[in-house]
């Protein structure tokens, strides 16, 4: 398997959908079974059981409403999803509003509370950007 973050079961599903479609329009027919193989070898599975059993430990989605808890910048916090937004490489494009306002500076001279953020995570919860500690900028759990 490549090192890429898998997307959930249904994207890959949406993905061997969109291919019959693509190939029936010039004219090819392409079995559903066939395009989930295809779809898994894209992806450097031996097959589509293989693919799909790797896309099961995947987080299914995030959707406003939703709560959520984890860590932002090395801050605990509550959270609610005000915005959801899936990319087609699985990550997810977030607008969250904490419970309560997160200080976003480490400096002792000043102060910037935040208590709205847009941010990006893979499939799991977590964001790529890291602080200069190496920790992600954002690490969420369904609460």
């Amino acid at each position: 398997m490549t090192s890429i973050q898998i997307p959930s079961r249904d994207a890959l599903k949406a993905q061997a959908k969109r291919l019959r479609h693509d190939l029936a329009g010039k004219g090819q027919t392409m079995t559903h079974a066939e395009a989930l193989e295809t779809i898994a070898h894209q992806w450097g599975a031996r097959d589509w059981n293989t693919l799909s059993a790797k896309a099961a430990n995947v987080h299914p989605g995030w959707a406003p409403g939703q709560r959520v808890s984890g860590r932002y910048l090395g801050h605990p916090f509550e959270a609610e999803v005000k915005g959801a937004h899936q990319a087609a490489n699985g990550f997810w494009s977030l607008t969250l509003r904490f419970d309560q306002a997160i200080d976003v500076v480490t400096s002792v001279h000043f102060s910037s509370f935040r208590r709205q953020v847009n941010t990006t995570v893979t499939p799991k919860g977590v964001s790529v950007e890291k602080t200069s500690d190496g920790q992600p900028h954002m690490v969420l759990k369904v609460s």
